[in-house]
This record gives C-alpha cells, sequence and structure tokens, in this order.
C-alpha cells in the first residue's frame, strides 16, 4: 500500500500516518446514492407543472420534448453531459437511459466519463461532503472536493492507472475516443465492481461514446504515464476522429434529437455536426429536437456561447426546442420519470451506431 505523505508502505505507513487515516476514514463514510427514477412515478408532478410557470412550465414542456423524441421512429437520440451531476447523484439515471433505450449515442466531458462513472464500476464511491471546510486540510488527506461531494484522490488515482493498463495492452495507434472507451467497457466486462454503468452499458448495446477532451480527466493522466513508459510506439487520441465519426451517425440518421445537460465541448461538438457534414458538401436537417439544461446565463456567453433558440441562426437546431434554467439534479429524475412511465421506449429500435462504425457499415 502506497501512501501519499511521504511514499511509505505497509505497516510503517499506517503506523505513522494512524490519525490522518482515521480522520479521512470519518470523512469519507457517508455515500452519495444515485436515484433510481424507475422508482417512482413523476407523471402527475410533470403534468400539474405543464399549468404552472417559469422553470416548472419549462421542465415539463423538456419532457414532452424528450418524450417525442424516444416516440419517433428513426430518430437518433444524443445526450451530452458536462459538469458533474454523475457524482452528484445521477451516475444510474444515464446508465438506465442506455438499459432502457432512451439515448443512441453521448458526447460527454472525460470526467464525466472516467472520474466518476468508469471510477465507481471500479468499486469506488463517492461520497457526501461540504463546501464548508478546509480544502487545505482536504488536500492533506488526498481529499478531492467537488462542491459538496468528495473523492478519494488515492482511489483516483488507481482509476488512473487502470487507464493506462488498458493503452498498455492495445495496438499502438491514434483512436477516437468512442474506440478508447469501447475498449474501457470491454475491460468492465471482466473486470467491474460495480455493474450496468455506464461505459459498461455503452459497450453491451453499442452506444457510441464520445468524450472530445478526453485528456482533461483520469484518462488523460494514464494515457500521459503509457505514452512516457512508450515514447515511440503508443496509443493516441484523435479528436478529429471523434468528429468525423459523430457526424457520420448525424448523416446517418432520419432524424435527430439532442438532450443536453450542462454546455461546453460536449453541446457544441454535438450541434455543430450539422455544419460539419455540409463542409462535407451533405446536406442534413438541423437537430429537430433540443433541450438543455443548464445554469448559465446566455449574456456573457457562458451557456456556450449560445441559447437553443440562437443555434437556430447557426443552423444546427430546429425549432422544437426547449431551454431549461436549473440546477440538473433538481429537474432530471422528474423529467426522466416522466418519460419512462409514458414513452413507446420498450418498441424503440436500437440503432447500433457503435458496432457501425468499428465496421464501417455507416
Amino acid at each position: 500500500m502506497m501512501g501519499p505523505f511521504h511514499g511509505e508502505t505497509g505497516i510503517l505507513y499506517l503506523c505513522r500516518n494512524y490519525n490522518k487515516i482515521m480522520e479521512k476514514t470519518d470523512l469519507l463514510k457517508d455515500v452519495v446514492k444515485h436515484i433510481d427514477f424507475t422508482s417512482f412515478d413523476a407523471t402527475p408532478i410533470v403534468n400539474a407543472m405543464m399549468d404552472m410557470s417559469f422553470t416548472s412550465r419549462d421542465t415539463a414542456v423538456a419532457a414532452e420534448i424528450l418524450k417525442k423524441m424516444i416516440n419517433e421512429k428513426g430518430c437518433t437520440i444524443i445526450m451530452t453531459l458536462a459538469g458533474s451531476t454523475s457524482a452528484g447523484g445521477c451516475m444510474n439515471l444515464y446508465a438506465d437511459m442506455i438499459k432502457y433505450n432512451m439515448v443512441d449515442a453521448i458526447v460527454a466531458t472525460g470526467a464525466s466519463i472516467v472520474d466518476m462513472d468508469f471510477f465507481e464500476a471500479l468499486g469506488f464511491k463517492h461520497f457526501k461532503g461540504t463546501p464548508f471546510v478546509d480544502d487545505t486540510k482536504l488536500r492533506g488527506l488526498y481529499i478531492d472536493r467537488i462542491y459538496d461531494t468528495y473523492i478519494d484522490e488515492e482511489e483516483l488515482q488507481v482509476c488512473d492507472m487502470t487507464v493506462k493498463e488498458i493503452a498498455d495492452g492495445l495496438e499502438p495507434r491514434p483512436y477516437s475516443s468512442r474506440e478508447f472507451i469501447r475498449e474501457m467497457g470491454r475491460y468492465l466486462t471482466v473486470h467491474s465492481v460495480k455493474k450496468e454503468s455506464l461505459v459498461q452499458l455503452a459497450f453491451e448495446h453499442d452506444v457510441p461514446i464520445f468524450c472530445p477532451a478526453f485528456s482533461d480527466s483520469s484518462a488523460g493522466f494514464g494515457l500521459v504515464r503509457h505514452q512516457w513508459e512508450h515514447k515511440e510506439k503508443h496509443v493516441s487520441i484523435d479528436s478529429v476522429k471523434d468528429f468525423m465519426e459523430l457526424t457520420l451517425i448525424k448523416m446517418a440518421s432520419e432524424t435527430s434529437g439532442l438532450f443536453m445537460v450542462g454546455g461546453g465541448v460536449p453541446k457544441n461538438f454535438a450541434q455543430d455536426t450539422v455544419i460539419c457534414a455540409e463542409i462535407l458538401d451533405k446536406e442534413v436537417p438541423m437537430h429537430k429536437y433540443a433541450v438543455q439544461i443548464t445554469v448559465a446565463d446566455p449574456r456573457d456567453g457562458a451557456c456556450s456561447s449560445s441559447t437553443l433558440k440562437e443555434a437556430a441562426s447557426w443552423g444546427k437546431v430546429d425549432t422544437v426546442e426547449q431551454m431549461v434554467y436549473a440546477e440538473a439534479t433538481s429537474v432530471l429524475p422528474l423529467i426522466m420519470s416522466y418519460v419512462y412511465h409514458n414513452a413507446s421506449w420498450k418498441d424503440r429500435q436500437r440503432f447500433g451506431w457503435g458496432k457501425r462504425l468499428d465496421g464501417k457499415t455507416i
């Protein structure tokens, strides 16, 4: 057992750091529990909210738009994830969207996929904490903080090195993040502690996951270590290939809808596939549906530079759109419970875009 403080091992480390270990154990004891949207029916609440105003009505309209996406034959649903909602209790919610065939492709930050989902699939946890804490003290205990949520940095480094281990076993060449995450899913089919993680379910159901900024996560640390040890021949991530692959999905889709949590790179990356197809001399329809849940203010450019209405001027998003200005963990359970109990997800086809990209049949 390596210690984070002086590099001691085993009993010596335990003896010298007993008080810190006990203090750390006390802080990391209340586990974040992820919500199960199948365990309750939010239909009466969402129906009532439709006749209210402000964020309530926006939330209800967003639920209806997602329901339309699920019900429309031939509609590819692309979900984008930015922020820390996975660590905050929505991790199983996103995985269940794959399980219940409500999403066909995902564009996310590396943190959402690696530091949160893959991390928990390896058997680790996120813990309830508080923002009212001495962060220097947390650093001394090797505890990382996401607002009011804690992560054990030593466990996160195990995640880093697991990514390295996967990279070490692959043919040295450039990979799209989608291809590499698929290998992470394959790894979990053998080694996962927590079953039915987002990454594993995506592998099993051929739902591609793209992380355009993949290295901005635990994956980055692991891949840097991999390249440090394999300077001549190594794995690298090709973000242009990501853009090409996601654009191919858009071009092959009869129609498409976006369900966006947060903004950032994932939002624009998914929206821009319409423009990218145009650059390739392929005319495709704008994304027919779009929902974005965010707390960002568009006036200072923080809303990924545009509202969905504004995105229509760029030729990215059509007119069936809804902005929901809310902290996502507060409205996602309602929206997803509503569509689980009211949308025709059982009858949807599975597009299998991941398998089709692997087989180059798009």
